[in-house]
């Protein structure tokens, strides 16, 4: 055969009719060309891959030879089709394994040949996203390919821009190609396609090849490389908007895998980017502006990055932009909204925007990634926060139209874009100061913030409002000592004449009662309750609606007696809410806020447990209709809190029509309707709560569907990339994870059922104690699993919880017998040795002791006891082993760049060991093990530090 000939004629024709055939708009021909494909796949592979890969180099229409190479990429690594007639399947295995290598060898040599010589460049990209799948399926399999490393390095010396940027685009996909190379020579190939002065996508390939094999490389050889981030950076001059927003988010995943690398640039990507971020200044000064993408090189200076340090030049080259200054704390924010006509942004606005949102993201992450870097940076805080305010000053308001259609709306809880644009910026605000804590953050933020708070323009004062609920969270150490004065300014703005202003004064209040949880509301719950109630009467529906949800926050961390003088004030307000005129929306809210007042309030709220309950239960009587659901639920819900607010006497006498409405709702429900099962769920729980042990004749009611809730498996879904190399957006209900080297779907309604029901499980066997006996059997085979859940934290913490109660109650009901004590312990134990979340580890001894507990010492045989001991002997080692490695790569101010994270690790760690000290206890208290838990705990690096960090606590 002849070399360009890789298949034969017969087979050629028929695959390159079937291409044609595939091409085809007609379903029906594409459905039939698809099985006659599959039946040759499950026959012949080798001549198909063959053919494939000749009709991708030689077919004359360049459609044809696309469709081949995309087809042959496809193709290659899927699993082998069943064959009738093979003797022995092959299992688990790929075309790819199942070919020869002779067969391998003609289809890489192929598709080589059509990277150097395809002239299509749309052709070109998709063989070489072809070769890219193929060289990381070989490698996989240890199979090197070494033809294509010479080919890629000869074509990034190529005259021709597409082979360029083919070789490069191979390059990021596949570091392994260099990463063995020497590092001399690697560098010069990619800062040849940094600098390539002809194609800005050969200049984007490179990009994205170094940010791979810096990625990529060990430290060793990141430590050589480092100088190769001065022509990566200066590949962001110049570009318009769009490139710009390509080449930041390419560079954006370096700062979080690798941040040290951009230490030595930290001032110059801040003289960069900040100005682009900002906007523009007006048209009379950008001669004198800072550089920006629209026009690069101001008429004085010209920006450039400064090349690394070295010792001949330990500064780097200076930077010349002495007219890049922040505005002083007292110029208010320009506003930019009247750069759109009509209030609708331009394409070239949409551009700019994308631009600005991948430059703040690039810095946000930087700053995420390495805080104590960037406090060290001056003016790094200080700029990120202005570009932060003022992106959240931007809000589109269309004249007044958008505004109107805000407070007209019906259903607020859809309005995705209830502001839109301006929370981009205003979420980067809370993660920077989450990042950098609130020494470093609230002084600069509190520059802007009065003047905002104080300005004309309504859109200023919204965010000088949002900026305060946004950093609240990571500041709140240093906040809690100015919180007197932070709440003198938020109040008076409850009184603002704009209604979306009033809205964000509700909106900041009830961020600062979540993150200031108990503080504010046990000193403030005056000058806080003086704005709230009075809001409650506002003329929008929005704002007072939102008023009754702040006050939910305030209750979550309020006692009874604070709340108590108030409670006249705010039940009438919320029953006000509730009258036949008020939107469905408010109702829905009004109904929430009651039950969170009821549960706070305690028996403070049986005095209005008459004007309110027998109202409730008439909503749920009468209610049916499916537009009502949503009210309905919300009834539910609010209706269980009472209960358990008020408790047994005075819920006793409404209880059974209570408990007769429920069963008449759960057999009504369709199959499917989650959001009314998990309200009815939820409940349910809350009845037993308040019924206690007079709840038994509806536990076996409730039992059948909560133990199927529990017993659901996830829904999971493997998630594949688009023939363009895109991957499938995300749906609506499921989140997408990494496990295992792949990113897999999970349906979360799924889990959030699973963890609900162990959460009612745990409720029930807690309160019914032996009268649960029934159902220990069967709750206990879905609990010990439930350890090992790990697509769910909140499953596997409530199935170590409720493992423990129903050892109780297997004991209080004398069934813990010898195999039922083996069948608990045993999975527990197995399952400690391995476990690497501390948190998650504490919860595994927790269980175990409180179960030895309720069992006795005696009930464990000695296999159970030595098992236990080797296990938490493996876990002293590992954790001992942790801390000193930690010990050995943290110096100097790396400490201070990673003093959170090992803080956080560290408690974690600690609680692990007093709960292992507490198990060890249980067994005998004075175990030899116990010195070595001592000792473990001495070893925490923090307590070296520990007065350091008293001193600068305001990092979460």
């Amino acid at each position: 055969m002849e070399e360009d000939s890789l298949a034969t004629t017969e087979v050629l024709n028929s695959l390159s009719q079937a291409l044609s055939n595939l091409i085809l708009g007609d379903n029906q021909i594409r459905n039939e060309q698809r099985l006659l494909t599959e039946k040759w796949l499950a026959t012949q592979p080798e001549a198909v891959i063959l053919a494939l890969a000749q009709l991708t180099r030689q077919a004359q229409d360049e459609n044809m030879r696309s469709f081949a190479a995309v087809l042959l990429r496809r193709l290659v690594f899927r699993p082998v089709p069943p064959d009738p007639h093979r003797v022995n399947p092959t299992q688990n295995l790929t075309i790819y394994d199942h070919l020869s290598e002779d067969t391998r060898f003609r289809t890489e040599r192929a598709l080589l040949r059509c990277l150097r010589q395809e002239q299509n460049d749309s052709v070109r990209k998709k063989v070489a996203d072809t070769i890219t799948d193929l060289a990381i399926g070989s490698m996989e399999r240890g199979r090197p390919w070494p033809e294509l490393q010479s080919t890629v390095f000869d074509c990034t010396q190529s005259h021709t821009i597409g082979h360029r940027e083919s070789a490069y685009r191979i390059l990021a996909s596949v570091p392994n190609l260099i990463l063995d190379q020497d590092v001399n020579v690697v560098l010069q190939v990619l800062e040849g396609g940094l600098k390539d002065t002809q194609s800005i996508d050969v200049r984007h390939a490179a990009l994205r090849a170094s940010t791979s094999y810096l990625s990529s490389a060990d430290a060793h050889t990141q430590t050589q490389a480092v100088g190769l981030m001065h022509p990566m950076l200066n590949t962001l001059l110049p570009l318009s908007h769009d490139q710009l927003s390509q080449f930041l988010r390419t560079l954006t995943p370096l700062t979080t895998s690798h941040p040290i690398l951009f230490r030595e640039h930290m001032s110059s990507l801040l003289t960069f980017l900040v100005p682009l971020i900002l906007s523009p200044p007006p048209l009379a000064d950008l001669s004198e502006a800072t550089p920006t993408v629209g026009n690069p090189e101001p008429r004085s200076h010209a920006f450039t990055f400064p090349s690394t340090p070295t010792a001949a030049n330990p500064h780097g080259s200076t930077i010349t932009n002495p007219r890049f200054a922040f505005p002083p704390p007292s110029g208010l924010i320009a506003n930019s909204n009247g750069r759109h006509a009509n209030g609708i942004p331009s394409a070239e606005d949409e551009a700019r925007d994308s631009m600005r949102r991948a430059a703040l993201e690039l810095l946000i992450s930087l700053s995420e990634a390495r805080a104590g870097m960037v406090k060290t940076c001056n003016g790094w805080v200080n700029g990120v926060v202005r570009c932060c305010l003022e992106g959240m000053a931007e809000i589109r308001d269309d004249g007044g139209e958008a505004t109107v259609r805000w407070s007209e709306t019906e259903e607020p809880a859809e309005d995705d874009d209830d502001y839109g644009y301006q929370h981009v910026f205003e979420e980067a605000l809370d993660r920077l100061a989450c990042a950098v804590g609130g020494k470093a953050l609230l002084p600069v933020a509190f520059m802007y913030i009065p003047a905002l708070l104080s300005s004309p323009d309504w859109m200023q004062r919204h965010a000088g409002l949002m900026a305060v609920a946004a950093i609240a969270e990571g500041t709140h150490h240093i906040m809690e000592k100015e919180l007197g004065k932070v709440v003198g300014l938020v109040t008076p703005m409850f009184k603002d004449p704009h209604p979306r202003v009033r809205f964000a004064a509700c909106q900041c209040l009830g961020q600062l009662c979540t993150d200031l949880e108990e503080i504010i509301q046990d000193r403030y719950h005056e000058e806080i309750f003086s704005a709230l109630i009075p809001t409650l009467q506002a003329p929008e529906p929005r704002v007072h609606g939102h008023a009754a949800a702040a006050i939910i926050n305030f209750c979550t961390g309020v006692d009874g007696e604070t709340l108590k003088p108030y409670l006249d004030a705010i039940v009438e307000g919320l029953l006000r809410m509730l009258n036949a005129n008020s939107k469905r929306y408010v109702q829905e809210q009004a109904i929430t806020t009651l039950a969170m007042v009821a549960d706070a309030a305690a028996e403070n709220f049986r005095k209005f447990y008459p004007m309110i309950m027998p109202n409730l239960i008439n909503v749920l009587r009468t209610a049916t209709d499916p537009e009502m659901k949503q009210l309905r639920c919300k009834v539910m819900e609010c209706c269980g809190l009472i209960a358990i607010a008020v408790e047994r006497d005075t819920f006793g006498p409404d209880s059974v029509e209570f408990a007769n409405l429920l069963m008449q709702i759960q057999n009504d429900t369709r199959p499917g309707d989650e959001i009314t099962h998990q309200y009815l769920m939820s409940t349910w729980a809350k009845v037993c709560q308040a019924l206690g042990s007079s709840f038994e004749p509806y536990l076996s009611f409730v039992m059948p569907s909560l133990l199927k809730s529990a017993a659901v498996k996830a829904d999971i879904s493997f998630i594949v990339c688009l023939e363009n190399d895109r991957v499938a957006p995300e749906r609506e209900g499921w989140e997408i994870i990494e496990m295992q080297g792949q990113r897999i779907e999970i349906r979360t309604a799924s889990l959030e059922e699973k963890c609900s029901a162990f959460d009612a499980l745990l409720i029930y066997c807690h309160v019914m104690g032996p009268v649960f006996a029934p159902y220990v059997s069967q709750t206990l085979n879905l609990a010990i699993p439930g350890l090992r859940f790990y697509l769910h934290d909140g499953v596997r913490e409530a199935a170590a919880m409720l493992i423990s109660r129903l050892v109780e109650c297997a004991k209080d009901s004398n069934a813990a017998d010898e195999s039922f004590v083996n069948g608990v312990f045993i999975p527990i134990i197995d399952a400690m040795p391995t476990e690497p979340d501390a948190g998650f580890l504490s919860s595994l001894y927790k269980c175990f002791s409180e179960s030895v507990r309720s069992v006795g010492t005696s009930a464990l045989s000695r296999d159970l006891v030595n098992g236990f001991i080797k296990a938490t002997q493996n876990q002293l080692h590992s954790l001992a082993q942790k801390r000193r490695s930690r010990a050995d790569r943290v110096h100097g101010r790396d400490w201070d760049e990673e003093k959170e994270d090992i803080m956080l690790m560290e408690e974690m760690e600690s609680f692990a060991l007093d709960e292992m000290q507490k198990a060890l206890e249980v067994l005998d208290p004075s175990h030899p093990l116990l010195p070595a838990v001592e000792s473990v705990k001495g070893m925490r690096l923090s307590s070296a530090y520990d007065s350091d960090y008293e001193e600068d606590d305001d990092d979460p």
